[in-house]
């Protein structure tokens, strides 16, 4: 076992765990190594086991000892690290790095062998203050016509699309054949398209036509000349005129659903009247602005307590976090393999790196917030709810038997449990005023930000 032992805080949360693994630990080890050999070696002239024990070690004793004494290390600096406190561990993503392992080569027979191992820890800092703050937030609340909005969506999905005899208008689908134009009003090779549909207004056609074609009937044919702008968003287009031979071969209109009580019915069997729908759909937006604002309270006064608060995060945490997310990028492509995925990042000017050293600044902000998070669960020593808490644990642990599996079970839904406490807590602890009113559609928008710094 290792005689002693000492622990040096370094820079940048590693420390310095230095150990003395005994000579006779070494000494046993070796012999025991040494004799086993013995057994099964074979060299020439003597008989399998009877070589003599000076002249194995002659042979082979020096790369023996060494192999030995690193195993002891080895050994020893596990069992160490059992009896550390959780600060004092090394991160379970880093490995121990050996220092100075030239200088410990050779070993030396009855010597006592001290060595330093270098690791990365969870970061000691003291969290900023996180109760009795006032944080400003917006005035938001559900309007008549955000309520009207959400009606008028569930009316265009259940519109009738049908032909139409009048001209083409904003919002009507159209579908026209095209051809580009020379200067001599040949038809440029390569450019026709027939029955191209798109919606007026929505601007998903190439050449960006939607105003030029509103106004036209089915089967009328116009040539369209268009001067596009030097910073227009299309680069082949940019800075050029061209002319467009335009044939319209339908018009289509949407047909929006009367807003009567049998539209109601239709939406939910649960609604009988108007009434009902308009009352529902309110209760869910007021439902949702309930929720958003809370998650944005508590975005508030964590980037209050994350401000008071110095935190250096290792490298390896990020370096382990950022690899999760390219992990989780893939599974969520499970149509893409790793190399389709780096030829798509590829052919945008990426690559692995550049897209995981983007990655690295919010993984490090992510993590800044969970370890406050996390020394504020540790230091109001919250309780979980007592109910809950058995349910969970019984349901975990229903088909285990081995005592340390549902010890850490156990473990792990209490730290869940009592971990998901502190939004609330923090909540309720901290104080809320009224800044700037702001609608319903521009707080979901995440225009929050730009009133709250107006009253600064």
């Amino acid at each position: 076992m290792f005689a002693n032992q000492s622990i040096k805080e370094l820079e940048n949360s590693q420390v310095a765990l230095t150990l003395t693994v005994d000579a006779a630990s070494i000494e046993e080890a070796y012999k025991k190594q040494l004799d086993k050999y013995a057994k099964e070696a074979t060299f020439n002239g003597f008989r399998k086991g009877k070589a003599p024990i000076a002249l194995i070690e002659k042979k082979i004793g020096a790369s023996l000892r060494q192999d030995v004494t690193f195993q002891c290390m080895e050994d020893n600096l596990k069992a160490c690290i059992d009896t550390l406190t959780d600060e004092q561990k090394p991160l379970p993503f880093y490995t121990p790095v050996l220092q100075d392992e030239e200088s410990l080569i050779p070993f030396k027979a009855n010597s006592d062998v001290t060595f330093t191992v270098n690791y990365e820890v969870k970061p000691q800092f003291e969290v900023g203050t996180y109760k009795g703050l006032t944080v400003e937030v917006p005035v938001v609340e559900v309007e008549k016509a955000d309520v009207d909005k959400e009606i008028d969506a569930l009316r265009d999905q259940n519109a009738m699309v049908i032909a139409k005899t009048t001209p083409a208008a904003k919002g009507d689908i159209v579908t026209i054949n095209y051809v580009e134009l020379d200067s001599e009003g040949n038809e440029v090779a390569g450019t026709s398209r027939a029955d191209f549909t798109f919606t007026i207004g929505s601007s998903y056609n190439y050449y960006q036509i939607d105003e030029e074609v509103v106004g036209m009937s089915t089967d009328e044919e116009k040539t369209i000349a268009k001067t596009y702008g030097a910073d227009f968003e299309n680069s082949d287009l940019a800075g050029k005129t061209i002319s467009l031979l335009v044939k319209m071969t339908n018009v289509k209109e949407r047909q929006l659903p009367a807003l009567d009580d049998e539209f109601a019915q239709d939406v939910k069997d649960e609604y009988k009247t108007v009434k009902d729908l308009v009352d529902a759909k309110t209760s869910e937006l007021k439902t949702n602005l309930e929720a958003r604002m809370k998650d944005y309270k508590l975005s508030k006064l964590i980037g209050e307590v994350s401000k008071a608060t110095t935190i250096t995060i290792p490298s390896s945490m990020i370096d382990f976090q950022v690899e999760n997310q390219w992990k989780d990028l893939l599974k969520n492509n499970p149509n893409l393999t790793e190399e389709q995925l780096l030829k798509y990042f590829e052919l945008s000017g990426q690559s692995k790196e550049s897209v995981l050293a983007s990655w690295r600044e919010p993984a490090t902000e992510n993590l800044k917030v969970q370890l406050i998070m996390e020394k504020i669960q540790k230091a109001e020593d919250f309780k979980p709810n007592e109910e809950e808490f058995n349910k969970q644990v019984a349901e975990m642990t229903s088909k285990i038997t081995d005592a340390k599996q549902i010890e850490m079970y156990t473990e792990m839904i209490k730290d869940d449990l009592t971990y998901s406490m502190v939004p609330d807590f923090l909540l309720a602890n901290n104080t809320f005023k009224d800044g700037k009113k702001l609608s319903y559609a521009d707080f979901l928008a995440g225009k929050a930000e730009e009133v709250v710094e107006e009253n600064k």
